[in-house]
């Protein structure tokens, strides 16, 4: 139990695989303002990789679309062998995303959504058994 501070967070290092530039840029904006460390932001299926086999992540922050012919749902296959809990961040995730995944935040989203739903996610990783945010959808079997 803490007193009087804040709980240690489990997601300190963020990959994010997003194909839109513009939705990458703030969520890297975003997500370091909020005090994570962005280990990379990629676009595609390979570099996504090749992010989570070099460095480490605690949270892969995933969009279904990529530029590249895999899509976020390999790159969220990679990682959940690997250990490494995904978020989808995504307009309209598709029902295979439940397999590989703790859950999907549906774009757009807030500053404050998805703060709340990456708090969501590091309370689950911690054991507890939060109510999900507006927005973020929960995949009980991940």
């Amino acid at each position: 139990m803490v007193l009087f501070g804040k709980k240690k967070r489990l997601i300190k290092r963020v990959l994010i695989v997003e194909d839109e530039p513009l939705v990458a840029f703030d969520n890297e904006q975003r997500l370091e303002r909020l005090g994570y460390e962005v280990v990379g932001t990629r676009d595609n299926y390979d570099d996504a990789i090749a992010d989570l086999e070099q460095s480490e992540v605690d949270l892969v922050l995933c969009d279904v679309k990529l530029a590249s012919e895999k899509s976020g749902i390999d790159v969220a296959a990679a990682a959940h062998e690997a250990g490494v809990p995904v978020l989808f961040a995504t307009g309209n995730p598709p029902k295979q995303c439940a397999a590989y995944a703790l859950g999907s935040l549906v774009k757009p989203y807030s500053d404050r959504q998805l703060r709340d739903a990456i708090d969501t996610v590091d309370r689950l990783l911690a054991g507890e058994s939060p109510k999900a945010p507006t927005g973020l959808t929960l995949y009980s079997d991940a």
